[in-house]
């Protein structure tokens, strides 16, 4: 029997099983009313960018839990230890330890919120949070886009038209300035100081940062102002077919396809807005920036969090292969 809101989790489930957790029915359901659901304090708390992969994370605990990914069906007060023990082996198996942390920190946040709403006493929530990190490491994704792919992608934005102008204020502020794609669109025309680059960032948690882009970059996005003009509201605007701009933000999803339509047009390989952003701290520290202000201009927490986007020994290594290469064969 899969997990119901009338039911409670069992804990004989071996700890290696990736199969969705069996319970036993009690006699009294604990139906939650939605204003005291735990999954849904937990995600009203984050920030939209985080809110999108958190949910989806929950809905992966969910169907471990129950066999469904509605995570409104999942009685979160009945997880215990062991069921979260199970969770973290099943998540071992299936994926890289970032992505398995991840979907832990999601339990977490739910079981913390139960906590919260008197749902479970301090005793469960502290079991839960016994339960370890998944160990292990992968091959770090995302690349660093190099000096003539930017070139090339620069040279695909037409500077006549408002999309082409739009498009390298876009490229200027997620190389430039390292924004993630929620931070670029969340950017408002006051935010921006033509006359010196200072930019402010609305940034994951409510927390807000400064940073500051160079001349050019300065240069380019201060170009789009001007065409833009600069009535109060979002500083990048949709443009429509006509070229004209429309008075409303941007998504993050539309800044993705943009970039997409930049790359086929530029000939340059696949890239992310998250590539722009590994290369702005790759491109930092090795220009000799010191990791502590590389972190607080990116708006990492923690400095172990930049040093997962430094690129630079990829080219290390490929710089190491080619002077370590076959003889040439005669």
């Amino acid at each position: 029997m899969l997990l119901t809101r009338s039911a409670v989790l069992t804990t004989d489930l071996p700890a290696t099983s990736s199969a969705a957790v069996p319970v036993t029915t009690v006699s009294h359901p604990t139906l939650i009313a939605s204003e005291t659901d735990p999954a849904a304090l937990y995600l009203s708390s984050l920030a939209p960018g985080s809110h999108r992969a958190m949910q989806a994370a929950l809905r992966t605990v969910a169907t471990l839990l129950t066999g469904g990914d509605d995570i409104g069906a999942v009685p979160w007060h009945a997880v215990t230890f062991a069921h979260a023990t199970a969770v973290r082996s099943a998540l071992a198996n299936r994926y890289a330890p970032a992505t398995g942390n991840r979907i832990l920190a999601a339990l977490r946040g739910v079981m913390r919120a139960a906590f919260q709403l008197g749902l479970i006493n301090s005793d469960e929530l502290a079991r839960v949070n016994l339960v370890k990190a998944v160990r292990g490491s992968r091959v770090v994704r995302g690349r660093a886009l190099s000096a003539a792919e930017l070139r090339a992608l620069f040279t695909a934005c037409d500077p006549d038209t408002a999309s082409g102008a739009r498009d390298a204020a876009l490229l200027a502020l997620l190389y430039a300035g390292g924004l993630r794609r929620s931070e670029v669109v969340s950017v408002d025309v006051d935010d921006f100081d033509v006359s010196t680059g200072r930019l402010l960032v609305h940034g994951k948690g409510a927390k807000e940062r400064t940073l500051y882009l160079g001349t050019v970059a300065t240069a380019v996005v201060a170009a789009w102002v001007a065409r833009r003009g600069g009535a109060a509201g979002p500083l990048l605007l949709p443009v429509n077919r006509a070229d004209r701009t429309v008075c409303r933000r941007m998504t993050d999803q539309a800044v993705a396809e943009r970039l997409r339509v930049l790359q086929r047009r530029a000939g340059v390989a696949h890239f992310t807005a998250h590539d722009c952003r590994r290369s702005f701290v790759s491109n930092c520290l090795e220009n000799g920036i010191d990791l502590a202000t590389v972190q607080a201009t990116a708006g990492h927490a923690s400095p172990v969090t930049t040093s997962r986007y430094d690129r630079r020994f990829d080219r290390a290594k490929k710089i190491a292969a080619s002077l370590h290469d076959l003889p040439v064969v005669a």
